[in-house]
């Protein structure tokens, strides 16, 4: 049975999942900047491309946003600065975003749950692609001793 869509908190969870994600922009374009020594070059391509794919996740949030007749931040979640920047440092960084952005599209599918059914789909989708980061980012890990 559907229930009927929470405009306000799914506005108010877009507008975060857009700010947190142009957050991913910013971090990610700092670490492909950072990174230093001999396989420089697949890891700086990794993290462009994070940045391409967060930028990409914060349009497809603000074009829902817009379409529900909600008005897009123009802030980014806060950033913080740890000044380490080995590769396993950044990676770990790395990590923790990519999970807080899990929560947030969770935190997103629970709310839309039962709503709506395009809602529900972009949700599970962003959910699955974030889940998958975080595999990638922890396989990434695993050869640090």
């Amino acid at each position: 049975m559907m229930k009927e869509l929470d405009l306000k908190s799914t506005t108010s969870i877009l507008n975060s999942i857009m700010e947190f994600e142009l957050a991913g922009v910013v971090r990610y374009t700092h670490y492909s900047l950072m990174v230093t020594g001999p396989n420089r070059i697949p890891i700086v391509n990794f993290f462009k491309a994070q940045a391409n794919e967060s930028l990409l996740h914060a349009q497809q949030a603000g074009e829902i946003l817009t379409g529900l007749e909600g008005h897009p931040s123009q802030r980014i979640a806060p950033i913080e600065e740890s000044y380490k920047h080995s590769v396993r440092d950044i990676l770990e960084e790395s990590l923790n975003h990519e999970k807080k952005a899990l929560d947030l599209y969770k935190d997103l599918l629970n709310t839309v749950e039962n709503a709506s059914v395009y809602l529900e789909e972009f949700a599970r989708t962003q959910i699955g692609q974030e889940e998958l980061h975080n595999i990638e980012i922890k396989k990434m890990l695993r050869d640090f001793s």
